[in-house]
């Protein structure tokens, strides 16, 4: 099984999808991100994801009625060292109609991608090849990483 391969620098994005599966342990693509997460873990890189995510991840454990789950997304996302909920802004909302209005995105898809941009961010983590069509990502798929020998 492959594993993503981390940029010797600069901030690392991660969509909501490589967030649930750190979170709620999902494989394979937690073996497949592993390295992003020792990394965090250890201090030597930072990760950035949207607000938007923070709102994503909590639609199902609120709908399922699992608080304990949504109070874990929470800490997650507001008490990770190393880990930042990057704003959604008027200037953000802008490249994201652009991306949404170039690349057909859907309008979440195009807020990640105008964040990472904006972020100047070195990789974008994901399990949606989708993000490939944006100019200026780099992009690792982790069911694409998964298979890898």
């Amino acid at each position: 099984m492959g594993q993503v391969t981390l940029p010797p620098s600069g901030l690392i994005y991660v969509d909501t999808n490589a967030l649930i599966y750190r979170v709620e342990r999902i494989e394979p693509y937690l073996t497949a991100s592993a390295p992003l997460w020792d990394a965090l873990d250890a201090g030597h890189c930072q990760v950035g994801t949207s607000e938007l995510t923070l709102f994503e991840v909590l639609v199902k454990p609120l709908r399922d009625g699992n608080h304990a789950l949504a109070a874990l997304y929470r800490n997650v996302l507001h008490g990770t060292s190393g880990l930042s909920c990057l704003p959604i802004n008027v200037p953000l909302l802008e490249a994201a109609a652009q991306l949404r209005a170039r690349h057909g995105l859907t309008t979440p898809d195009a807020i990640h991608a105008a964040t990472a941009l904006l972020a100047s961010c070195t990789l974008f983590v994901t399990n949606d090849p989708t993000f490939r069509s944006v100019p200026g990502l780099q992009v690792a798929v982790l069911g694409e990483i998964a298979t890898q020998a």
